[in-house]
């Protein structure tokens, strides 16, 4: 018997994906699930790939609340944004590792999160990126990870490291990313019918809308040392899982393709999960699907006076489940890679 396991929001494709996760880990036993609507329903009925899964084919959807909850080491939060903080505070006191795949606590301005969100900050977790220069160490032996949003995930990975070594400016920075539509979660929604995104890509909460912003700018920010300004244009791309990140800021002066990859080379040399794809290859959403890797790409643009920094995550895995499981084994002591793959599943 390994350490107990609660997963909330296990309705949902984030929950989903992660007890797919859990379900190979070796020190990780799933002993209870919970949901809001689906309450009182079977877990296979939700998700019939796992009906087979170890441990999990019999387990019923419990209602979220703190008694179902209580006595378990450790217990992952995949619910909507603003809806984690509360079943948190009911776990203050419990000893449990908690690890929020929500947006909940990973804001450190109180009203940056007034403006994005609504409501009350709940407060500011160590940020579960574990490839950012210094996290990794606040994440050992931690209780609380707030894990990033997978935008910012992808974003954070292509250009912090060539922010923090001064390659370009931080003040014009233009990301443009397209998403699978399982990153709009499972609610039903016009805009996410199978006539509507077949054969379409569609660009949605354009003009610094989007609720990611604020977090992509608070972590560039911290690499580069002065203040980001950031223009994101999340598309919705006709796939179900999947991010590609394109990411562009203005090239000091002389920097060239060699410099840009030089510095990637030099943050993730060491990293798992995370590849510097062969000079001319760029990264596709089908070669990290099923995955928690991302595989990266920068060129310098000396035409356009820009460098081009490409990242390619499954918005699933190393954007959600995969980097909450990678968080949770550096936190509890477990090697980073148990139950994770750096291989995608293809055709």
């Amino acid at each position: 018997m390994g350490l107990t396991v609660a997963v909330t929001g296990a309705s949902g494709y984030a929950g989903g994906e992660l007890l797919r996760l859990l379900a190979g880990h070796p020190e990780l036993d799933v002993t209870t699930v919970t949901a809001a609507s689906s309450a009182g329903t079977p877990l296979a009925a939700a998700h019939p790939h796992l009906a087979g899964a170890r441990g999990l084919g019999d387990l019923v959807l419990r209602p979220t609340d703190p008694a179902e909850l209580a006595g378990h080491d450790v217990v992952f939060l995949a619910m909507p944004h603003g809806q984690s903080a509360a079943v948190a505070r009911e776990l203050e006191g419990s000893g449990a590792l908690v690890v929020d795949l929500g947006a909940d606590h990973r804001l450190t301005d109180p009203g940056t999160w007034e403006s994005y969100y609504g409501g009350a900050h709940a407060g500011t977790w160590p940020y579960g990126l574990p490839e950012l220069p210094g996290q990794r160490q606040l994440l050992r032996g931690a209780r609380r990870i707030a894990a990033p949003g997978c935008y910012p995930t992808s974003v954070a990975l292509g250009l912090a490291p060539v922010l923090a070594a001064g390659l370009v400016a931080a003040q014009d920075v233009v990301v443009v990313a397209a998403s699978g539509t399982s990153g709009a979660g499972r609610s039903a929604k016009v805009a996410l019918l199978g006539s509507e995104v077949m054969g379409a890509v569609s660009a949605y909460k354009a003009g610094g809308a989007h609720q990611h912003t604020p977090e992509m700018e608070q972590t560039l920010t911290t690499a580069a040392g002065s203040p980001v300004t950031l223009s994101f244009t999340p598309l919705l791309a006709p796939m179900p899982r999947g991010i590609l990140a394109t990411c562009t800021a203005a090239l000091r002066p002389e920097v060239t393709t060699a410099q840009l990859r030089e510095a990637l080379q030099a943050a993730y040399a060491d990293e798992p999960f995370v590849t510097l794809l062969p000079e001319g290859v760029w990264p596709t959403t089908a070669a990290t699907a099923g995955s928690n890797s991302a595989h990266v790409q920068a060129a310098a643009d000396t035409h356009a006076g820009r460098a081009v920094v490409t990242v390619a995550i499954d918005n699933l895995g190393k954007g959600a489940a995969g980097q909450a499981l990678q968080c949770a084994n550096i936190a509890l002591g477990l090697p980073e890679e148990c139950g994770l793959s750096v291989v995608g599943a293809a055709p």
